[in-house]
């Protein structure tokens, strides 16, 4: 970090972000969720009242377990069975997040979650796309151009994951970006997949895998043998000072989202977060929100905290999101074009 001095909230308000792990299912609007649920007869929501909705999620998020954490998703994909809804609730996410500032978004979710209404996997991706490029259109028209990429995500615990792969691989250059491995990682290493992962590796497919959060560093490990160049939070690695040089040394991406990692009992505080120290050791940490809707945040949220908790200056804000410039799943031609727009903003 810089010795400039903090950052200002103008400063993180018209700072240029790029996002790159954002679950779909994570970010809906509370009157989004409310409207869909009684579009399709899903009678599960805990409140039909948008502020009191945003407050049971944050609460129920803020379980110190990720096994809790993840059971809010219930509620959110019994209302994404629908081209229409996910379609909606893409395009949405992208509106909300350049109205953030971000230029260039990443935005990740496992297509088989969105299957009980009878879509298949492909129809589900497409539903996904068909909605981020409407989002890029509404929020150019507002004035705020951003570019974006689908992540497909399989879930580790479930039986889909070659069958996942396979439609990701079939879809990628045309929207989708790469892959990751969601869901709850003690007990599910990412080498339980390794055949479908080397094939996506054989084809090109950039893989971020979720390591580093619900378990240690054993699961970062595993996942950087398994070829991700990415790792979804990953800040477990400070447990094990010799594999952080060698994740430094290799350049793996980290992508951090502190208020999530607060709420599933990583660290008390943002000041105990491990962030600090992962930046101090030359880690490439970029910021993330993870699920906004769990963890009632956006990116400017998420450098906010950072911010009062590390002393950020404005130059640390440009750094991180350079560092997620250069590491997004992007062709060396649309990275050098998000380069310059950083550079220009």
């Amino acid at each position: 970090m810089t010795a400039d001095g903090p950052a200002t909230d103008d400063d993180i308000a018209s700072c240029p972000k790029v996002l790159l792990h954002d679950h779909l299912d994570g970010g809906l609007r509370p009157d989004t969720l409310i409207e869909l649920a009684d579009d399709c007869g899903y009678a599960g929501l805990p409140s039909s009242d948008p502020a009191e909705l945003a407050a049971w999620f944050r609460g129920a998020a803020d379980s110190g377990s990720l096994e809790r954490y993840l059971s809010t998703f219930t509620h959110t994909v019994a209302v994404m069975q629908t081209r229409d809804a996910l379609e909606r609730v893409a395009r949405e996410a992208v509106v909300d997040l350049a109205a953030d500032g971000v230029i260039h978004a990443e935005i990740r979710m496992a297509p088989e979650l969105a299957t009980a209404g009878g879509l298949g996997l492909d129809d589900a991706i497409q539903a996904m796309l068909d909605g981020l490029c409407a989002g890029e259109q509404q929020a150019a028209a507002q004035g705020r151009p951003v570019t974006t990429g689908l992540i497909v995500s399989a879930m580790r615990h479930l039986d889909r994951v070659g069958e996942v792969a396979e439609v990701a691989r079939d879809r990628h250059g045309s929207g989708v970006v790469g892959f990751d491995l969601a869901g709850p990682e003690a007990g599910f290493p990412a080498s339980r997949h390794a055949a479908a992962l080397a094939r996506l590796r054989a084809a090109g497919v950039p893989l971020t895998l979720h390591a580093g959060e619900g378990d240690g560093p054993a699961s970062v490990r595993d996942a950087l043998e398994q070829g991700a160049t990415r790792l979804g939070h990953g800040v477990r690695v400070v447990e094990d000072p010799e594999l952080l040089s060698e994740v430094v040394a290799r350049g793996v991406c980290l992508e951090v989202a502190p208020t999530s990692n607060l709420q599933t009992g990583l660290a008390p505080t943002y000041a105990e977060h491990p962030f600090g120290e992962l930046d101090r050791a030359g880690a490439l940490v970029t910021v993330n929100t993870d699920n906004r809707l769990m963890s009632q945040t956006l990116p400017s949220t998420e450098l906010g905290h950072l911010r009062d908790a590390f002393g950020l200056t404005r130059d640390d804000l440009l750094r991180y999101a350079r560092t997620a410039a250069e590491s997004a799943f992007l062709d060396d031609d649309a990275r050098a074009g998000l380069l310059a727009r950083l550079k220009q903003r």
